[in-house]
């Protein structure tokens, strides 16, 4: 690329004209669509978190409120894959308008649900509208950011990834403890209304493209959008039905294989597709999809491990972990555009920056595997401080080198194909998150009490009362109480999970080294957009 993105043609499948003049008033919108992208990241992961409370209010077991989390996640992604193409069609602003308001006029009603399956309904509903809201966050950024600031434009869309996720806990524990479960939902109003002020007014009117029906992706829609939810649902609710032991999983597995079969080699053929399949053959591209999916999964040793071991070990409550999480996601507003500012000087390789913000997540994992049952809150903030510095720098440089092999009118089918893989990315590693912990708990649980088994002394002893050693049996091998056994079960348990933990950061360390062994081999290198452009 040797010519300015901003002079890129602009007469395109995708249908888009030239960038408007970069003005105050631009910025302005695109502030908005920022704000409402980060409000559907969090409205997503404060109801997971806070899923109990609500489960609690509205007498709702376990089983029904798993599906409140699985409906509004499959909407999500299935949003992801078609709202550049909407946004294109009906113009970025109407549509970005559109999808804030459904989005918060739901998030107004779904405290009053008259019943479950009208609950579930209206979330499956909002995830559709928050879907949305992502793709059309990198679509605005690549439409409207000249190239000097484009970074900084990608910067504000990576928090969605880094700064969302980690504010959750936090503000799940406000709403529950202080506020009330129903600005659970709430919550996204006041920040809603105003990226749709912001948005009215800054961003500017594209014409609608209606002639585009004409060749509507209609078998894409249909059986990527099917494909992609039954998938979701898959991963969702797996672990709970018992993976393919359940006949429901075996079915709609079965069934996503084949519709996303279907939506492939329908996307490779069709003239005006959901996702561009052929711009996979673009190396940078490729690899930042791969990465951006397995980097889902190693955000997790940042914010759901730690937030694990201190619920279901130490015992601390939401409000006590939120401090935590805090580390990682306040210093992203600064961190973010300080990363991108240094993508920007020339001589700076974004491979070498990724490289680097893999080896601290990898570093910041490698803390971990020294856990112990005795951790507390203070253990983890070396973690969080070298997790807080790794995230911006994997993410940016993967953003950078992968729309730097995007044409501006190619910029929905990338937006589509990105936050797909994101989403994806996240459910996929939270599911495989819980399979290895279920897994790796039970085979150290065995393994304990398979050694305990083996010593006597620490079944049974005399008991005087006062031991802060609780063996159970008595030296005869009968129960010393039903307490003690319970509070021996527990303490079995809670070791199983802390050396389940260190297995998984184990797991992340080499996942971060083979992804650091990708990052030399497949990218080619990046140069920021703004060096790229002919000066007159």
């Amino acid at each position: 690329m040797n010519q300015s993105i901003a002079q890129a043609p602009a007469a395109s499948s995708a249908g888009m004209s030239g960038p408007p003049p970069f003005t105050a008033r631009l910025v302005t919108g695109l502030a908005g669509v920022l704000i409402v992208a980060l409000c559907s990241g969090l409205n997503d992961r404060v109801t997971d978190i806070a899923l109990a409370d609500v489960r609690g209010a509205l007498s709702i077991s376990n089983d029904a409120g798993s599906w409140l989390i699985g409906s509004y996640q499959a909407a999500e992604v299935a949003a992801m894959m078609i709202a550049p193409w909407l946004a294109v069609t009906f113009s970025l602003r109407r549509f970005t308008l559109f999808v804030t308001l459904g989005f918060l006029l739901v998030a107004a009603v779904l405290p009053y649900s008259p019943n479950l399956p009208v609950f579930i309904t209206l979330r499956a509903v909002q995830g559709l509208f928050g879907g949305a809201m992502p793709p059309l966050l990198m679509t605005a950024a690549l439409r409207f950011m000249p190239p000097q600031y484009k970074l900084y434009g990608l910067s504000a869309y990576a928090l969605t990834a880094t700064f969302g996720p980690n504010i959750a806990t936090s503000m799940a524990a406000i709403w529950t403890d202080y506020v009330g479960w129903k600005w659970v939902f709430w919550q996204v109003i006041p920040p809603c209304v105003l990226g749709y002020l912001l948005i009215g007014y800054g961003l500017p009117q594209d014409p609608q493209r209606f002639e585009r029906f004409k060749q509507m992706d209609i078998v894409g829609m249909v059986t990527g959008c099917s494909g992609i939810s039954l998938l979701v649902l898959v991963l969702q609710q797996g672990e709970r039905l018992d993976w393919f032991n359940s006949p429901l999983i075996t079915v709609m597995f079965f069934a996503s294989l084949a519709l996303l079969t279907i939506f492939l080699v329908n996307e490779w053929h069709h003239p005006l597709p959901l996702f561009k399949l052929q711009m996979l053959k673009r190396h940078n591209l490729a690899h930042g999809l791969i990465t951006l999916f397995a980097l889902m999964f190693l955000f997790l040793s940042g914010s759901a491990l730690p937030t694990s071991f201190m619920q279901q070990v130490g015992g601390f409550r939401a409000v006590q972990v939120g401090p935590l999480a805090l580390t990682i996601g306040l210093p992203q507003l600064l961190l973010a555009p300080l990363v991108a500012f240094f993508l920007t000087i020339r001589w700076v390789d974004s491979r070498w920056v990724l490289a680097c913000g893999l080896g601290l997540v990898g570093v910041s994992c490698y803390w971990g595997t020294h856990i112990t049952s005795v951790w507390a809150r203070d253990n983890f903030y070396v973690i969080q401080i070298m997790q807080a510095f790794g995230q911006p720098m994997a993410v940016l440089p993967i953003l950078l080198g992968a729309t730097s092999v995007v044409q501006p009118q190619e910029g929905p089918f990338a937006a589509a194909m990105f936050n797909t893989t994101r989403g994806m990315g996240s459910i996929a590693g939270s599911a495989l998150l819980g399979v290895m912990v279920s897994d790796r708990e039970q085979f150290h649980s065995n393994v304990l009490l398979n050694h305990i088994g083996g010593v006597n002394y620490l079944l049974s002893q005399p008991y005087g009362g006062g031991s802060s050693f609780l063996a159970p049996l008595n030296t005869d091998g009968s129960a010393i109480s039903t307490e003690v056994i319970t509070q021996f079960s527990t303490l079995v348990r809670k070791q199983a999970l802390v050396m389940s933990l260190a297995d998984i950061y184990m797991l992340i360390i080499g996942l971060a080294l083979a992804l650091i062994v990708l990052a030399s081999i497949l990218p080619k290198r990046s140069y920021p957009p703004q060096s790229l452009v002919k000066r007159p």
